[in-house]
């Protein structure tokens, strides 16, 4: 045999490679034909898998070394850009992903939701990293707290990101999306990537490290893809290391109980079974908009990648009083829409499960249910007499790992199997929930008893019940859709996790978190507390803190004089006192029409507990603020565009007076333009050196 390609029963196929050391590489030899992988629809053979011979140390060790060190020379904002610009590359190959996707037993809409939605973490991550982030290497995560009474000792907490690697073990059925959402937030901390994709689909994710690697967006080691066993690699894992695992419960508990996650301080965290449940409200009957929704979202679930979804809903929770109504509405949908067949013939809606084996895994788990009272009210769990194959004829595909649709209905909602046996394919069950005026309690206690989940469907127009059934199953869910006649035709539906929301659950489901917007890019960072002066810490973030060393200009040297290249973090400007007099109060008051009577009644201000009597509007002290430090001039300050953290803490009478101290807090270049943002810390004190006002100024400044 050649380290390209492999015999198998008549058949030459090409070895998946993997990526590593920044090289393609593959074994000197390849065992088949146990490592064969076949088409899903057809059973021909498509690529030999092994990675027999691969050093996983030097696989660590480089990931640790060059890709630390390349990911570690660029900011956030850089690191952003540069997942945009993936993204961007990528939307224009989706097309030969398609193509290898389809071998997988993918329809074209199956491999959209893998790889445009993969491709689409790539740019919400692109985005929010730009806007959530800031322009540097190290996050503070709160206030500081002052540690001693002169302020000279004060401590806060900030993100760095982990010394190692980001280990992500991806399931079969997302080859593309499950490596793409781990990547993302990993890259983004400046977290290096192995990835090992499962064996069925791992040549789908193969090609897509292939076209990021041709691409060469990406820095060296910052990206490796392990094709094959690996089962060894947690061995070469410490204290530095994460691991992200998605696929099955009995492989997530063995990986948590290896020595290195047990004693090593391996971070680990996985996303695995899932019995999720949709919940149909005693108020969405048939013939209204919400029981139309409902059966539509059963049906997309049941069948979208033919089921095979860690999101997919496997108990359908709905009034006893129509469940046979909802059993009757489900099939009539599943008869009239679904095609089954080989993805690329034409009208196949449904293709094949993954392969041979995990279509026996499914029949033999939904001979598990009907054993134990399940009784089948659609599809068969035999070969498909209809299948529609790619030469345009049609047959029961014996080749391919086709499956019809199942949907089971139980008489007993209370089967310990019904809420323990997952069928991961086109597998659904109905069962009943009594209600009485309205009460939801059982089916909340029903919901409860998957031992936790990814997901979970409410289906109401009524907010009352949206309300008891919220209340009731979110700590029992990492992620709960509340689908109504308002929301049917946006929403982006139960089974697709979105990268701004967290997607894992307590449990059965792993007890994980992944995704979640900038939650995830936390992941891979580690949060310190760290205690030192102000000038200190000031240093150490890049953020000016109260009490460090402040710079005064005035004229040629006031800050707002100073672009991006020329102004530092401490630079300051302290204004002179202005006086507020009754004539000013009564005139802003009449001017904006804010009467308010602690502006205009004396004596009702005077009796309101927080104020001596008439006091000034805040936002009059703002403005008059603005004209104390605001530098007329044209100059490197483009525009103001807002402020943050604003307090009002003492009242200024009518008589007292004020001024202003502005210190350049954080500086932002912005990586594509020719300003940034300078945020200004603000402060007003009034004639008694009391603090009046706090807020942060937000400014844009030219660079140059």
């Amino acid at each position: 045999m050649t380290t390209t390609a492999a015999e198998v029963t008549g058949y030459t196929v090409e070895t998946v490679p993997s990526y590593v050391l920044d090289a393609w590489w593959k074994p000197e030899r390849v065992d088949v034909p146990g490592t064969a992988i076949r088409d899903a629809s057809t059973g021909e053979p498509v690529a030999a898998v092994s990675a027999d011979g691969l050093d996983l140390g030097a696989v660590v060790a480089h990931g640790r070394m060059v890709g630390q060190h390349e990911l570690g020379r660029l900011t956030f904002h850089q690191r952003a850009l540069k997942l945009k610009e993936l993204a961007q590359y990528l939307n224009g190959h989706r097309d030969e992903l398609y193509e290898v996707s389809a071998r997988s037993g993918a329809t074209v809409n199956d491999s959209k939701v893998d790889i445009d939605g993969g491709i689409g973490v790539l740019f919400t991550f692109g985005s929010k990293g730009r806007r959530e982030l800031p322009n540097a290497k190290v996050v503070i995560d709160g206030p500081a707290e002052v540690l001693s009474r002169d302020g000279s000792f004060i401590g806060e907490h900030i993100y760095t990101r982990i010394p190692g690697v980001a280990v992500q073990i991806n399931a079969f059925n997302f080859p593309v999306w499950g490596m793409l959402e781990k990547l993302a937030p990993a890259f983004l901390a400046g977290v290096p990537s192995i990835v090992k994709p499962a064996t069925p689909t791992g040549y789908v994710a193969a090609a897509m490290v292939r076209l990021i690697v041709d691409s060469g967006i990406l820095p060296a080691g910052s990206l490796q893809l392990i094709s094959g066993s690996a089962r060894n690699l947690l061995d070469e894992l410490d204290y530095r290391d994460l691991v992200a695992f998605t696929g099955s419960a009995g492989t997530a508990r063995t990986l948590k109980s290896h020595p290195n996650v047990v004693a090593a301080g391996v971070r680990f965290t996985s996303e695995t079974d899932s019995l999720n449940a949709a919940i149909l409200g005693p108020d969405a009957v048939p013939g209204t908009p919400e029981f139309a929704a409902f059966v539509d979202s059963v049906v997309t679930e049941m069948t979208s990648k033919a089921g095979q979804k860690c999101t997919s809903i496997r108990r359908v929770i709905v009034p006893e009083e129509c469940r046979r109504e909802v059993v009757e509405a489900v099939g009539a949908a599943l008869r009239e829409r679904v095609v089954v067949g080989d993805p690329r013939a034409d009208g196949v809606t449904m293709g094949p499960l993954a392969s041979l084996d995990q279509l026996a895994e499914v029949r033999s788990a939904v001979g598990r249910l009907q054993a134990a009272g399940g009784t089948l009210a659609y599809g068969t769990v035999e070969a498909p007499e209809d299948v529609r194959l790619l030469s345009g004829g049609a047959g029961n595909g014996v080749c391919g790992a086709f499956m019809s649709p199942v949907l089971l209905d139980w008489d007993n909602p209370e089967t310990s199997e019904l809420h323990s046996v997952e069928a991961f394919g086109p597998v659904a069950s109905v069962l009943g929930y009594p209600t009485t005026d309205g009460d939801v309690s059982e089916a909340v206690r029903l919901a409860a008893l998957g031992g936790g989940s990814l997901v979970a469907t409410v289906c109401t127009n009524d907010p009352s019940v949206a309300q008891q059934l919220i209340s009731g199953i979110a700590a029992h869910h990492g992620r709960v859709l509340v689908l109504n006649r308002e929301d049917a035709g946006s929403s982006t539906g139960h089974g697709s996790p979105v990268p701004h929301l967290v997607h894992g659950g307590p449990g059965r489901a792993g007890g994980g978190e992944e995704l979640g917007g900038i939650r995830s890019v936390y992941h891979h960072m580690q949060r310190t507390a760290v205690q030192g002066s102000p000038n200190m810490l000031t240093a150490i973030t890049g953020v000016w803190h109260a009490g460090a060393d402040r710079r005064f200009g005035t004229g040629e040297g006031h800050p707002f004089r100073k672009s991006l290249a020329e102004l530092q973090i401490g630079d300051a400007f302290a204004s002179r006192l202005r006086q507020v007099s009754l004539k000013d109060v009564s005139a802003f008051a009449n001017s904006t029409g804010d009467t308010f009577y602690a502006h205009t009644n004396q004596d009702a201000a005077a009796a309101n507990p927080f104020f001596p009597g008439i006091v000034a509007h805040g936002y009059l002290l703002l403005s008059w603020a603005a004209g104390l430090f605001v530098d007329p001039e044209p100059g490197p300050v483009l525009a103001n565009y807002g402020l943050d953290n604003l307090r009002f803490l003492t009242p200024v009478a009518a008589g007292d007076s004020f001024r202003v101290t502005l210190t350049a807090k954080q500086i932002t270049p912005r990586e594509t333009d020719a300003y940034g943002e300078v945020r200004w810390d603000a402060i007003l004190h009034n004639q008694n050196d009391e603090i009046v006002a706090t807020y942060d100024v937000l400014t844009l400044v030219a660079k140059d």
